[in-house]
């Protein structure tokens, strides 16, 4: 099973409100923003980070970066960047750098960015450079339950 039929799938048992799209490959968050034809803040983009032997999934805008040091506060320990070569193996059914915000699927923690908090709708990767899936911010929050943080930069007030 693809990670976009193991998507739907799981959406339809979720009853969640989805949309699968198709689009030129693209492989930044911003460059699917565009092909997708929606807003950068839309696009939902995962960062991995990692302490020690545990990685976590960083749920971002399309237009926001990370803040590692937020990041470590929230999880209450050092952390950096994780590499393409340490995670890629944690998404056997995706192409690097395409696997969806879904930690439930991979068993790893998902932390969310409060900004994502802004739209009605988020749209994620499903596994390839090709496909994403539109979808409820409200039926994600309900079928991922990710912790809701402040983990990207922002521009002093």
């Amino acid at each position: 099973m693809t990670c976009l039929e193991r998507i739907e799938q799981y959406l339809q048992q979720q009853g969640a409100r989805y949309q699968v799209l198709h689009h030129a490959r693209a492989f930044t968050a911003q460059r699917l923003a565009q092909a997708e034809h929606i807003p950068g803040k839309m696009q939902a983009k995962v960062v991995m980070l990692r302490s020690g032997d545990e990685f976590y999934m960083a749920v971002l805008p399309a237009v926001a970066h990370v803040d590692v040091t937020a990041f470590a506060k929230v999880i209450g320990k050092p952390c950096r960047l994780a590499s393409e070569a340490e995670f890629k193996d944690l998404f056997p059914d995706c192409e690097t750098g395409a696997m969806p915000p879904l930690g439930s699927f991979y068993m790893l923690p998902v932390y969310a960015d409060d900004l994502l908090e802004e739209d009605d709708e988020i749209v994620i990767q499903a596994g390839t450079h090709t496909d994403s899936v539109k979808l409820a911010w409200d039926d994600y929050l309900r079928v991922e339950r990710p912790h809701l943080a402040q983990i990207s930069h922002r521009a002093a007030a």
